[in-house]
């Protein structure tokens, strides 16, 4: 009804002799059909930004998109603090055997940052496939506070750990180190602030022999 009083006022003639009221009666309803034009089209460009908003949100992010998983926090058991300054928070105990100093281990990981960004993990983050790494629990190999993590552990425990740089990649050929470029350049970046490791003890595949003369 509002559109219809404004389009039904009677024409005025815009020529030189029009009366100062008609000129002004004019004026007055162009402004008000200008105006409810204006509010129509602001309308409908408000519901179509907020329509590409939402496509964008739904279509354009995945963790969006995505399913979102479970980020509950394991439940801790214990925390320890070593000497070496290696934080380390018993998630799961584990039954098999316990690691010691020498063991050739199996295991997986995940490393981030200390911040909660993603640097590499053993584990697959799309379909699950794990490519365990196979190392001795010895410190000429491994970073120092990922083998003190290691060791004490039992088959099937899982443990996180902040590790500081000075017991983490002082050196480049230390281990576990991804064979990725990206992965691997991303680590090193990172090698002189503390990293967090998060790691499951799968297997020992053999322990240090031992002199008949001991």
């Amino acid at each position: 009804m509002g559109v219809l009083s404004f389009l039904s006022l009677p024409p005025c003639t815009a020529s030189v002799s029009a009366s100062p009221r008609c000129t002004e009666d004019a004026k007055s309803s162009n402004n008000k059909i200008s105006t409810l034009i204006t509010k129509k089209y602001c309308s409908r460009r408000l519901i179509l930004r907020f329509i590409g908003i939402n496509h964008i949100l739904c279509y354009g992010s995945p963790a969006l998109a995505a399913p979102i998983m479970d980020m509950n926090e394991p439940e801790v058991i214990r925390t320890l603090k070593l000497a070496s300054g290696v934080r380390i928070q018993v998630v799961t105990e584990g039954e098999g055997p316990e690691a010691h100093g020498g063991d050739l281990v199996e295991f997986n990981c995940v490393c981030r940052r200390a911040n909660g960004y993603f640097v590499f993990s053993t584990v697959d983050q799309f379909n699950g496939e794990s490519n365990p790494v196979i190392l001795p629990l010895d410190e000429d190999q491994m970073i120092l506070g990922l083998k003190q993590v290691l060791t004490g552990m039992r088959v099937g425990g899982k443990r996180r750990a902040l590790i500081p740089p000075s017991v983490g990649y002082v050196d480049e050929n230390l281990k576990p180190i991804p064979e990725e470029f990206g992965p691997r350049r991303s680590l090193l970046s990172h090698a002189q602030e503390p990293l967090v490791f998060e790691v499951q003890l799968l297997k020992i595949l053999s322990v240090p022999q031992q002199s008949e003369f001991n």
